[in-house]
């Protein structure tokens, strides 16, 4: 009669190891030319609430403070030092990820060796390790916009509509792309969704107005 409990037992130990190697297996993935995810602490997901309660506070205290976030200064040593620390424990960080992007666009210097050498890596593992995190898909559209890497861009831009087509911030930093690359119908009905739905800000209102403004003009 023991026999039931017993491969009941069995099934569940087995059941864990499977999902304890899969879990093993996910962060020991390996992004082509920037590394594993396995790291001394994380990789952690930022989108999971008690996660970040868990960890969260003591990466920011150490590591991304606000002179780090705006990039003034570092805290524990560099401010490139900083935001890689943070970023290997928290691959899908957003202000992490917002200031990776700042930093590279404003010419920051990456390490030659030892580290990651572009901001496109700590992107590229951000999505390995969370490729359903549609923040991450916007602030990489965003940094790939201001670069001027268009197709990259789009890319970025329509899989984050894809993962949260409710968001009003993600269909209004699309709308400025698509108004930018000359879409002006797919740039209204962006901005559409995004004011109907409560965005403050007006620049995407008032560039489709002189995009349309200047579109009349030219058929007179």
């Amino acid at each position: 009669m023991a026999f039931p409990s017993v491969l009941r037992f069995a099934a569940i130990f087995l059941a864990v190891c499977v999902m304890s190697t899969w879990v093993h297996s996910a962060h020991s993935q390996e992004v082509p030319g920037c590394g594993a995810l396995d790291n001394a602490y994380g990789p952690f997901d930022y989108g999971d609430t008690a996660v970040r309660n868990k960890y969260l506070a003591v990466v920011e205290a150490y590591h991304f403070t606000p002179e780090v976030s705006s990039l003034r200064s570092g805290r524990s040593g560099t401010v490139i030092g900083d935001l890689d620390y943070t970023l290997r424990a928290f691959p899908n960080h957003p202000g992490a990820l917002s200031a990776i992007a700042r930093y590279s666009l404003q010419g920051g210097p990456f390490p030659a060796v030892g580290s990651f050498r572009s901001a496109e890596c700590y992107f590229m593992r951000a999505i390995t390790y969370r490729p359903a995190d549609e923040v991450v898909r916007l602030i990489y559209g965003n940094y790939l916009f201001k670069r001027q890497l268009r197709d990259e861009a789009r890319r970025q831009y329509e899989e984050a509509l894809r993962l949260a087509p409710t968001s009003v911030e993600i269909n209004y930093n699309a709308g400025l792309f698509f108004l930018d690359i000359g879409d002006l119908a797919r740039a209204k009905e962006l901005a559409k969704f995004a004011y109907d739905n409560g965005y403050p800000l007006p620049g995407l209102k008032n560039k489709i107005q002189i995009a349309e403004s200047a579109k009349t003009k030219a058929k007179q």
